[in-house]
């Protein structure tokens, strides 16, 4: 028979003792930890670094910016810089400042941001519901043109807007937006539509949906993640294009990228660089207002089926 003392003086079953080993606290600074901190504040600060040293030149005058001071805060801070920058400041003789190329660049990645997302939508629900003939070789063909580079195409689409009295005009460069989306956004909306059950088309069909009906009813409100990452993708990658925009918008309608590249490059009087820091900045305001504020939406519709398939 066991007594009280002989069970205290007994060894503790295995689960009691591994609760116990469970129960240790874990050191929060392991040197693998530690390790992982250090390359992530290097990184940080590795791309921050140059965001602050655009922001601190973009608020000093230039007489502080004479010393040579780089990373020291303004003793005098001023936002005529910004100002300058946005309303006059000058490519070559003309000194209308950012704000022209601004609302070209809105004139530009609206509609094409729109048309681009709503041409891959539809190819994207055919591909992967309706299946016609030569599906596969058609996707195979889109699938090819998201990797041709841009140059290649320049100078036979320039020619082909040429011909049709396209060439250096707003719907012209559209347009160019509109093909070379095109490609990526059919793959966006292909692969997440083939990450649907079959069994939803194949219930609307009984019901007696047709190619139209099924679409708007059914598939495009289920689509909110997908288009927003469309959206991201199309806005920022618009946004920032230079060479088509050099090339096909013509001089009345430069986007804001090319308008940057004309003011800090403008050569005639003394180069100012905090109105040029400024201009930068401006012009990268819309592509990081975008990711900061539907960042999570961005991840979601990927973790959603953006890149299955």
């Amino acid at each position: 028979m066991s007594t009280p003392l002989a069970d205290s003086l007994r060894p503790a079953p295995a689960s009691a003792r591994a609760a116990q080993k469970r129960r240790k606290p874990r050191s929060r600074f392991t040197p693998a930890r530690l390790g992982v901190y250090a390359f992530l504040f290097t990184a940080a600060l590795f791309f921050l670094l140059p965001l602050y040293v655009m922001l601190v030149t973009s608020v000093k005058p230039m007489t502080e910016i004479r010393l040579g001071h780089l990373l020291a805060l303004p003793v005098q801070w001023t936002l005529a810089p910004w100002r300058d920058a946005w309303s006059s400041a000058c490519t070559g003789l003309d000194c209308s400042g950012i704000r022209v190329g601004f609302w070209n660049s809105v004139r530009i990645v609206v509609p094409s941001t729109v048309i681009s997302i709503a041409v891959g939508a539809v190819n994207g629900y055919a591909l992967s519901f309706w299946r016609p003939r030569g599906a596969g070789v058609l996707f195979g063909i889109l699938l090819a043109g998201a990797f041709i580079p841009v140059q290649v195409m320049v100078y036979p689409l320039v020619r082909v807007l040429a011909f049709v009295h396209l060439f250096s005009s707003l719907p012209g460069i559209v347009l160019i937006h509109t093909i070379f989306g095109m490609p990526v956004m059919t793959l966006l909306f292909r692969n997440y539509y083939a990450s649907l059950p079959q069994e939803l088309f194949k219930a609307a069909r009984i019901d007696g949906g047709g190619f139209w009906r099924i679409f708007m009813q059914l598939m495009l409100p289920m689509s909110v993640p997908i288009i927003v990452v469309a959206i991201i993708m199309q806005v920022t990658g618009i946004w920032n294009d230079y060479i088509l925009g050099l090339v096909f918008a013509g001089t009345r309608n430069l986007p804001m990228t090319v308008q940057l590249n004309n003011i800090i490059n403008t050569t005639t009087g003394e180069r100012i660089y905090n109105v040029n820091m400024a201009a930068t900045i401006l012009t990268s305001a819309v592509p990081l207002a975008i990711y900061f504020i539907s960042g999570r939406w961005f991840v979601r519709g990927i973790a959603s089926g953006a890149v299955k398939g």
